[in-house]
């Protein structure tokens, strides 16, 4: 019978080792890897099997054990020399990423550009970043007594506050030294008169934080329940998308818009994606509402309504002269056109929204025989998802809004904020409503919660995505979420009597006025700032007021993984995200506070930055083209196409891109590495490692080391 060598013998036969060097692709040489043969394990068990039944081995035993001894010494070298290449290579990544890192920052040092150059509003934000570096001048000040009073052999915690000793040395009588005197006198003024307050305040940050959770985590206990019992919404008849025929004929007039204001980059891609929408030509109508102030896209974006009419396409392009109202003062224009009285729902997409020419055929089938169904919302995909760090951090976010609270807000209460795009509205529950108002900055929260207030439905699908773009920058992203964040404060404002006074029941009233606007657009970023920006630093030189460590670390970890749960994808970016989070709560809390106390911020509106993304079938089609138009064409004809390559080349060359320095993010981060010192002290082991890679997180924020560039 033949002898089994075990695992490791077939391993051997796996195949031979080699190592590739490659300097360019043109430059390349293997090396070969001489792996064990069998006789090398032959040897110990003809070996055994000699000393066991006298067999005899023909081979010397000598000239045996020097060859394996040679070629496990050769193998030894290779693996030896393979590990120094890699820390070699590994530590060469890590000095030139160093490098690369230090050139930047020195960069944006030396260029001098801050927020401050291009604020919301520069009143609000001084008087916010004067009170956060307050706080930062404090923290610096006490840090340098404490490490005095450590040297000296203070080693004061709460938990082995010796009160008795500390009056005793306050007596003038006793004291053995000024800063003694001193420093007893700061300790005693901490808990008699510091600590009180600031435990007060974390326990309130503390409850709030377990309520916020606690939601969060009824609402995925909600999606989870969907997703177990396949809860969608149903609708009364479907279409069949393959063969574009409907069993009742329901083709009923769509009003499709698309409200823009300098978009340049993305008016191609969303024109050409509704104009390719599946609806009977004589049953739809689409309206391109220009709010641009520069002639240049002006004209591009007539020149392709133009294009698209010559096509067959029935299609419009209108520009206000009198531009009032942003995007609500732009819809509530178009919907006073004379015309729309003959249509009975209205699309709405965003310019760098893209639907699939199925759009129509997916959501406007729900409003059939179901007269009390007022808005159908889809959710949103992304074209550039995988972008940056900061888009893969936003698809966390936007996923967990999505899948959970859309959905099972839709399912479970028909009613939910509407996205302002990708959505189809019943026009009569948009007139019954009082139409689009310019009050407030998210005009389509504010219709939605008119609109449920009058007794209209919502739908979401799910299943029904339209692509678009997310902003790149930080500085793009900034903007969006101080409007998202200040605009809804703002409405609850205006709101709030009428929710009192709206004959609903007493619980659709709870729902919108403590989770709706309460718990989900005030208290999350009021909670987020003070407990982890303000309170856990101040904890630290106050230690007699404490966080508990699981409100500090598993707390926080729970939640992050729950709103990553819709997102597997992005489970590797837990711990970014929840550094993030709460590093965008400064901007979070800065618009919640302009909204809600009416400050000049609050009623401003940046349009998001847009590139031009393209999606995959974009591209596609864009190659699908390109032999069309080339097909035919004549030598001259590429050189005048290589000219005017070379002209826009030459155009776009001047244009250079350039980051900001964040001050009040910079100041918080300070703060933050400041109280992470004083933790060291007192040996808070998760509070330190918190304050540290939080505070890291602020200052590659503050230095504007997420995302892109912007021009």
């Amino acid at each position: 019978m033949a002898p089994s060598f075990g695992w490791w013998a077939k391993e051997s036969h796996r195949g031979t080792p080699v190592v590739v060097k490659m300097e360019n692709p043109n430059n390349w040489s293997m090396v070969e890897l001489e792996g064990p043969a069998e006789e090398d394990f032959l040897y110990p068990a003809a070996a055994a099997a000699g000393g066991g039944g006298g067999g005899d081995i023909s081979m010397p035993t000598n000239y045996r054990r020097e060859k394996v001894r040679n070629k496990n010494a050769k193998q030894l070298t290779w693996v030896l020399l393979l590990k120094a290449h890699k820390a070699a290579g590994c530590l060469t990544s890590i000095g030139s990423a160093l490098l690369s890192l230090g050139s930047a920052v020195r960069r944006r040092v030396a260029a001098g550009r801050t927020d401050t150059n291009a604020s919301e509003n520069p009143a609000v934000n001084s008087r916010f970043f004067t009170c956060i570096k307050v706080f930062l001048w404090l923290s610096v000040l006490m840090l340098g007594f404490e490490v005095a009073a450590y040297y000296k052999g203070w080693h004061f915690t709460a938990s082995d506050l010796q009160l008795e000793y500390l009056y005793a040395l306050t007596d003038p009588l006793a004291v053995k030294g000024v800063f003694d005197w001193l420093y007893s006198k700061w300790v005693l003024v901490r808990v008699d008169y510091l600590a009180p307050p600031l435990q007060f305040l974390a326990n309130v940050c503390i409850i709030l934080f377990i309520i916020q959770s606690l939601d969060k985590l009824i609402l995925c206990l909600g999606c989870f329940w969907i997703r177990l019992r396949r809860i969608k919404p149903v609708a009364s008849e479907t279409i069949d998308l393959e063969s574009g025929e409907e069993g009742g004929g329901y083709f009923p007039m769509v009003l499709v818009q698309i409200p823009m204001c300098n978009e340049r980059e993305v008016y191609q891609q969303s024109i050409a994606a509704v104009c390719s929408l599946d609806w009977p030509k004589s049953k739809i109508l689409i309206q391109i509402l220009d709010d641009s102030d520069d002639p240049i896209t002006r004209s591009l974006i007539k020149e392709e309504v133009q294009k698209w009419q010559k096509e067959g396409v029935n299609i419009l392009y209108r520009h206000r002269v009198i531009r009032d109202g942003y995007k609500a003062g732009n819809l509530k224009s178009a919907m006073n056109c004379s015309y729309v009285k003959d249509y009975e729902f209205v699309a709405i997409f965003d310019a760098d929204f893209q639907p699939m020419p199925d759009f129509l055929k997916r959501t406007v089938p729900y409003f059939k025989d179901n007269e009390k169904l007022g808005l159908v919302q889809a959710r949103w995909s992304f074209v550039n998802q995988d972008e940056n760090l900061l888009t893969r951090l936003q698809l966390i976010n936007l996923a967990f809004h999505f899948e959970v609270e859309q959905q099972v807000n839709g399912i479970f209460l028909n009613f939910f904020g509407f996205n302002g795009t990708a959505g189809v509205w019943r026009i009569k529950a948009l007139e019954e409503s009082g139409g689009w108002l310019e009050r407030t900055t998210v005009e389509d929260m504010d219709i939605a919660v008119r609109a449920h207030l009058h007794g209209w439905k919502f739908v979401f699908l799910n299943d029904v995505e339209c692509e678009c773009e997310l902003p790149e920058s930080y500085e793009a992203y900034r903007k969006q979420q101080h409007r998202w964040h200040s605009g809804p404060m703002q409405l609850f404002r205006l709101c709030l009597p009428d929710i009192i006074k709206a004959k609903i029941s007493v619980w659709k009233k709870f729902n919108l006025i403590f989770l709706f606007f309460l718990l989900r657009k005030l208290i999350l970023p009021f909670y987020s700032f003070t407990l982890f920006c303000i309170i856990l630093p101040m904890t630290m030189f106050v230690p007699e007021a404490s966080l508990p460590s699981w409100i500090v670390c598993y707390i926080p970890a729970t939640v992050s993984l729950l709103n990553i749960l819709p997102a597997p994808k992005s489970f590797p970016f837990i711990i970014p995200y929840l550094l993030f989070e709460n590093t965008m709560s400064v901007t979070k809390f800065n618009a919640m506070i302009s909204g809600l106390f009416q400050l000049g911020s609050a009623y401003e509106w940046v349009v998001t930055k847009k590139l031009g993304r393209s999606s995959e079938g974009d591209l596609a089609s864009l190659v699908d083209e390109k032999p069309k138009q080339l097909r035919g064409a004549s030598v001259p004809d590429l050189d005048e196409l290589r000219e005017e390559i070379k002209q826009k080349e030459k155009k776009d060359a001047p244009k250079k891109k350039h980051n900001r320095i964040y001050t009040k993010e910079l100041a918080l981060a300070f703060l933050l590495l400041t109280a992470s010192v004083r933790s060291l002290l007192s040996a808070q082991g998760i509070h330190f490692y918190f304050l540290l890679f939080q505070g890291i997180s602020f200052l590659l924020v503050g230095l504007d080391l997420i995302g892109e560039q912007v021009n």
